[in-house]
């Protein structure tokens, strides 16, 4: 659990505490507290309330055993526990409720484990020495290997360009083929789809980080992140879109420190108001990838988005992916589109609706449920190129160039986007 204002040290806390509603399960607890050599005392009569109510005034152990029996809230008081509790805590969750949504929930928000009364002796041993477990293994990042992270931020030059579905699928590739502990970070806070692509509630673990900055750390990370798969976690969010984006952007830097002790593999989806409104989030980003269409506006942006890196970003090393190529409706040609920005098209990923379709239907992203795909094949060698990025590829300065807008042939573009159209009505 995380609390933002406590700073006390394991060593000053009490190993053990328990509150338990009622005195059957305080009989089952008491002598395997004994027998794992704790004081019986640290059992106290009162459920979560009590805890939180005690836990306010007072320094929180290493292990939390907590009663949720009497709250007609669990998810909630969990939170309000989460507040009072020291960075650290294991706690473990008692209940009358044999429910396998909640229990997920539970684990969601931070639980280490959640138990159905009647309690016996030999689970509660169990799930105590499994605690203490957790409690006293090194915490990822003690050691002195240098962990090699790499983080991509995917950002469309137009809405429907397939950002974010690029995004979801980077970040399963990275997880799933690449066996890489990946994180994905969905920014658009009030419609982001990232949680939706992989068929997932995305949580309240965003937002809480928008709210409330100070709490974010590691075991913040672990608490709020939700779990896609066994390398894969999401932070994402769908905000009430009567509430307006308030934050200066510090959540979202903290998360990205996070990420990289915690992940070898960030994956930002990054809508483009992002850019404009926060900066500062690309200062650590090694890779950007520039995901496009091929039409008029999308190469405006394009140059655009490209200039604004090359001036607030230059650290970052830019991609630009076309996607949903269609060559013979295209609104202009690819040579046409790379003569107007001024460098080549790295990765260009084909039209495929069916398999779009395909992917929403079953609640999967787009490289999982359309793996025969070529649009997935081009996608992979996307991930490929930067799961295999070298440190001279990540630090890598584009040479500078004239002005990309100023060289932008906007009359000449259109007049032969004109000409094609006449010549298809003929």
């Amino acid at each position: 659990m995380n609390a933002p204002w406590k700073n006390g040290l394991p060593g000053n806390r009490d190993p053990f505490a328990a509150y338990i509603c009622d005195d059957t399960a305080l009989d089952v607890l008491r002598p395997v507290v004994i027998e794992m050599g704790w004081q019986p005392e640290k059992c106290n009569k009162g459920g979560l309330r009590n805890a939180i109510q005690s836990l306010s005034v007072s320094a929180s152990p290493a292990i939390l055993f907590v009663d949720l029996s009497e709250s007609g809230d669990p998810l909630n008081d969990i939170n309000a526990l989460a507040e009072v509790c020291e960075p650290g805590t294991v706690v473990i969750a008692i209940g009358q409720v044999n429910d396998v949504r909640l229990y997920r929930d539970l684990l969601a928000s931070g639980i280490h484990d959640y138990l159905l009364k009647p309690l016996s002796a030999q689970q509660v041993h169990d799930a105590l020495n499994n605690a203490l477990t957790v409690f006293t293994a090194p915490r990822s990042g003690d050691g002195d290997t240098v962990r090699r992270h790499i983080s991509t931020a995917v950002v469309g030059t137009r809405g429907g360009v397939g950002a974010s579905t690029l995004a979801t699928s980077l970040a399963w590739l990275f997880s799933d083929h690449h066996k890489a502990p990946t994180a994905l970070l969905d920014l658009d806070v009030h419609f982001g789809t990232g949680a939706l692509a992989l068929d997932l509630e995305p949580g309240r673990g965003l937002t809480d980080a928008i709210d409330n900055p100070s709490r974010i750390d590691g075991l913040f990370i672990e608490r709020a992140m939700i779990r896609a798969n066994d390398n894969l976690s999401i932070l994402s969010a769908e905000a009430p879109i009567n509430q307006p984006l308030m934050t200066d952007g510090s959540a979202f830097v903290q998360l990205e420190e996070e990420f990289r002790q915690a992940f070898e593999m960030t994956v930002i989806d990054m809508p483009r108001n992002m850019l404009i409104n926060f900066p500062q989030l690309l200062g650590d980003v090694n890779l950007v990838l520039v995901t496009c269409e091929l039409t008029l506006a999308s190469a405006r942006d394009a140059i655009r988005i490209l200039s604004w890196l090359k001036t607030n970003a230059a650290h970052a090393h830019p991609m630009i992916v076309a996607n949903k190529v269609q060559p013979a409706v295209a609104e202009i040609s690819k040579a046409d589109f790379e003569a107007s920005i001024e460098r080549k098209i790295d990765f260009v990923i084909p039209y495929d609706i069916k398999a779009a379709s395909n992917a929403a239907k079953l609640g999967q992203v787009f490289v999982d449920a359309n793996r025969s795909s070529k649009a997935t094949a081009a996608i992979k060698q996307l991930a490929e190129r930067v799961m295999g990025a070298s440190e001279d590829d990540l630090e890598s300065i584009a040479e500078e160039k004239k002005s990309l807008l100023g060289s932008f042939d906007f009359k000449s573009l259109l007049a032969k986007k004109d000409k094609s159209e006449a010549e298809a009505a003929e």
